[in-house]
């Protein structure tokens, strides 16, 4: 096997040979193997072992073996103890998600503050096998029956040719201890139930099983590659960035045959899910949206506008408590005070960054908050209420503007400042105003 995996890396990734690599491992006979054979052929190597707690003593015997195969092997090694329980009620994840990402967080520290190139994991073939009929119970497209990719940014999979078999075989010829986890046998995890049950029960009846899916996933991996290779061809026809958002040409995608497909594979990294929701929006009305956990599509006209779902979006109202607050909406500041009213005081600015109101109309607490479906305000300078989507029309304002802008209203809902557009009748300046409430819009970055 040694000489195979010599092979393997020369041809795949010769470039390893003069870059500083460091071993994710956990202790198991997988990465002790990876870290065996690196170790033989002489790479720069370092061991990285994360310490998740989850496992009583076994948990703190995985890193003392670690550190112990580190020494023997002249290798550095990286420990890190992580409180993953409490990681996991806090990010409301699941234990393999939360152990994904605490592990990858610390590995990248890792290759920044020790000049690392690249992170080395030990899958082989039987867990990208399992990793096919993970995504295949979930309905993934085409990269995600491809199985585990071989590389993914600074992440790289050397021993994904090597079946289980090969390896167990390797480290039992070359006398390598390792650690058990003993819930690798357990069936409690999809994995491990495709594991023991599914994989064991192909092979039963196909005795070619192991060659017949690895064919498999060689083919779709390459089939995967043209797909991507045809997006990237026509992506720029597609997409049109601007003002951080980007513009989705109708016109060039009806153009295409298999026009699923290739929005499928244009969005596939923002996060959507609700996939028959967005494909309708091809040829839905103006105004429908999609959300994902981190952005929007939205119709707009010829176009799918594609933009970062923000946090004070997603939370959709602020509270604003009493006067002298300041408060934030995205990039802009604004800061309440009172004044009294005085002869020389001009508080008939046509400025919309700084508006005046009768402080005696104005309850508190006030609150920020985005359009509604029947909202209606009286728009100074005009007789009577108006229904906010009809102003909007009136003001020529654009869907996607629209959605940005921001209201102001008071303890009973009722809108006293379109921001930045039109402030309510109710609430103006009269000549029996005594005192009056100013607030001051200003871009935060000129702060």
């Amino acid at each position: 096997m040694l000489n195979r995996f010599h092979k393997h890396i020369q041809n795949k990734f010769p470039f390893l040979s003069e870059a500083k690599l460091l071993i994710a491992i956990s202790g198991g006979i997988d990465s002790v193997v990876l870290t065996h054979l690196l170790s033989k052929l002489d790479y720069s190597i370092g061991l990285a072992h994360v310490n998740f707690q989850l496992r009583g003593n076994d948990s703190n015997k995985d890193e003392a073996f670690v550190k112990s195969l580190g020494k023997q092997l002249n290798i550095p090694v990286f420990t890190h103890l992580s409180d993953t329980n409490t990681y996991i009620e806090k990010h409301k994840m699941s234990v393999q998600m939360a152990a994904r990402a605490i592990r990858y967080n610390w590995f990248e520290k890792l290759l920044e503050e020790h000049a690392y190139d690249f992170v080395l994991t030990a899958h082989h073939q039987g867990d990208s096998v399992e990793t096919f009929f993970i995504n295949l119970s979930r309905s993934a497209g085409l990269a995600g029956l491809s199985g585990i990719p071989e590389t993914n940014n600074k992440t790289i999979r050397p021993l994904l040719p090597f079946t289980r078999e090969e390896i167990n075989t390797y480290a039992k010829e070359q006398a390598i201890t390792w650690r058990e986890d003993a819930s690798n046998a357990a069936t409690d995890y999809l994995r491990n139930n495709i594991r023991h049950k599914l994989v064991p029960a192909l092979n039963e009846i196909s005795p070619n099983f192991n060659k017949a899916i690895s064919t498999t996933l060689l083919h779709l991996k390459e089939s995967q590659s043209l797909v991507e290779a045809y997006i990237s061809q026509i992506k720029p026809k597609i997409f049109e960035y601007r003002n951080n958002l980007i513009y989705i040409s109708l016109e060039e995608l009806k153009s295409l045959s298999n026009q699923k497909a290739i929005l499928y594979e244009l969005l596939k990294e923002y996060g959507f899910t609700q996939w028959n929701d967005l494909y309708e929006l091809i040829h839905a009305q103006t105004g429908k949206q999609v959300f994902s956990n981190s952005h929007y599509l939205l119709k707009d006209r010829d176009f799918l506008v594609l933009g970062v779902v923000l946090e004070d979006v997603k939370e959709n109202r602020q509270k604003i408590k009493e006067v002298g607050n300041i408060f934030k909406i995205q990039n802009l500041k604004f800061k309440i005070s009172y004044l009294k009213r005085t002869k020389t005081l001009n508080f008939k600015s046509n400025d919309l960054n700084e508006v005046y109101f009768d402080s005696s109309k104005v309850k508190f607490p006030l609150h920020v908050r985005k359009w509604q479906k029947g909202d209606y305000f009286y728009p100074l300078g005009m007789k009577g209420k108006m229904k906010l989507s009809n102003f909007y029309i009136n003001q020529k304002t654009s869907i996607l503007e629209k959605e940005k802008i921001w209201l102001l209203c008071d303890v009973q809902d009722q809108i006293i400042w379109v921001i930045g557009k039109r402030l309510d009748n109710r609430f103006k300046i009269t000549d029996s105003t005594t005192e009056i409430l100013k607030i001051h819009q200003q871009d935060e970055k000129n702060l």
